[in-house]
């Protein structure tokens, strides 16, 4: 049955189921969970560009789409459609100019927060001010801001194959809000590097007065001095006996997988579980297996 969008009458296609690919993590009728996740994915879905959007959002949750390769302006990304080879995807985004760049790197030195929050891998509330008021726009702001191609044979573009890794896309600026900074043209470490370099302030003084004497003697005293090594040869083989509160009070974690939640995501996660979902248990049990081994419980779980 053939069916009508407003790109006109297209053929419904079932796709092949591929193995492997990469799976949407967001709960159903949600992508990204960040504000600047979600920017991304109502921007995309207010250039109405037809049901084309839904179906990509199916392909993504599916796991159809096999890689996606980021670099500066440019993605690239493979899907697997109806045919036995995987399509090709190239989307572009208009990158900023790097004495922009520099614009925009001043006036956010200016704003400790914006400095502080950046560098912990959290986008501003505020950011996209800052680029408005130097004529410029984080997000894209049009459908032409956005130069894309797929090797499907289908005519619209985009397709439901660059729908796809639109949506995914969201999901990783989830994990890393860097990468749209890098989609428009400045990495991670080079943004790092500009921030930092703006901050510095340089030192007018010729040099630096060298403290008094006293003050000097002060301070070589208080560096520790190493303990010499035992002279008793088994002494420093076998060591010698630790104090029972050498270790402290020892519990399992009140927060369960707090590395895990300090790290994020897996960048691209191809589980059919989520990625916290499978690894939260399992750190859960070897908290309490670990504990039961310290205290010498042979038979704990």
């Amino acid at each position: 049955m053939r069916r009508w969008d407003r790109f006109g009458f297209f053929e419904p296609s079932v796709p092949r189921r591929a193995k492997g690919g990469i799976r949407a993590q967001s709960k159903r009728g949600t992508f990204g969970e960040s504000w600047w996740a979600k920017r991304w994915i109502s921007v995309l879905e207010s250039f109405d560009i037809g049901a084309r959007m839904g179906r990509g959002r199916n392909y993504a949750r599916s796991g159809q789409v096999l890689s996606i390769d980021i670099e500066k302006g440019t993605v690239k990304a493979k899907v697997q459609g109806s045919r036995p080879t995987p399509y090709r995807v190239t989307i572009e985004i208009q990158s900023i100019t790097l004495a922009n760049w520099g614009k925009l790197v001043k006036a956010l030195s200016h704003q400790a927060i914006f400095v502080a929050k950046l560098l912990a891998g959290e986008m501003p509330q505020d950011i996209e001010r800052v680029f408005q008021s130097a004529g410029l726009s984080l997000f894209p702001g049009k459908s032409k801001d956005l130069k894309t191609e797929c090797s499907c044979p289908d005519w619209s573009n985009p397709c439901k194959h660059i729908a796809a890794v639109y949506y995914l896309l969201g999901e990783e600026f989830d994990r890393d809000p860097f990468l749209i900074f890098k989609l428009r043209g400045l990495p991670r470490e080079e943004l790092i590097k500009m921030l930092g370099s703006g901050e510095k302030k340089p030192d007018k003084r010729k040099g630096k007065r060298k403290p008094p004497p006293a003050q000097e003697e002060k301070k070589k005293t208080l560096i520790p001095r190493p303990e010499p090594l035992p002279a008793d040869g088994a002494l420093f083989w076998n060591g010698s006996t630790l104090p029972e509160d050498f270790f402290g009070e020892v519990q399992i974690p009140p927060v369960s997988a707090a590395l895990l939640k300090r790290l994020g995501n897996f960048p691209f996660w191809r589980g059919k579980e989520r990625f916290f979902d499978a690894l939260e248990p399992l750190y859960d049990r070897a908290s309490t297996r670990g504990l039961a081994l310290f205290l010498g419980e042979k038979n704990g779980p």
